[in-house]
């Protein structure tokens, strides 16, 4: 069972959401800041001791829900990929589709410290021109209003699935 592991990629989100909203620094180098950037494999590497992301990141995290590991943000909320996105390319859902499958947006996508063998995570702009995350490529959504970790979206319209991960993921889990 993950007891610290939620507990850690939740406090990063937030305080990923308090440095965003804040600007980030004063403006003054610090020693706790980090450049955190995703690596093939999932992989967080930093410039400094500290685990901090830098303002603007969305921290994906392993998480087990009712259907099994998935991968979630940093809020416990699922998330999806499209099957009519087409790899790398400029997201599909768009317009009244975006307003139910929220796109995961965000300029630096970071694995939690807390996982480990993780897909590559990235971006690709979207039709608007912001930066929509993605996992090997493929355009993160959310389900909108779905509750932290709930799966309701997964298989609807057989295009909608949760991406799939398993205790490995995890450090210190099994594998």
């Amino acid at each position: 069972m993950r007891k610290s592991g939620f507990a850690a990629a939740a406090g990063l989100g937030s305080l990923a959401l308090l440095l965003t909203a804040c600007g980030g620094s004063s403006g003054s180098p610090s020693s706790s800041t980090t450049t955190s950037t995703a690596q093939p494999g999932g992989q967080a590497t930093s410039a400094a001791l500290s685990n901090v992301p830098p303002p603007g990141s969305t921290v994906l995290h392993v998480q087990k829900s009712g259907i099994g590991w998935v991968l979630a943000a940093a809020n416990g909320q699922v998330v999806y990929a499209y099957d009519k996105d087409p790899k790398g390319g400029t997201p599909a859902c768009t317009g009244s589709c975006a307003q139910i499958w929220v796109p995961v947006t965000g300029s630096h996508p970071v694995a939690s410290p807390a996982d480990k063998d993780l897909g590559t995570l990235g971006t690709v702009a979207t039709s608007s021109g912001a930066k929509q995350i993605t996992y090997n490529g493929r355009p993160l959504y959310t389900f909108k209003g779905a509750k932290a970790l709930a799966t309701k979206g997964n298989g609807v319209g057989g295009v909608w699935h949760v991406i799939k991960m398993s205790e490995s993921n995890i450090v210190g889990g099994a594998g």
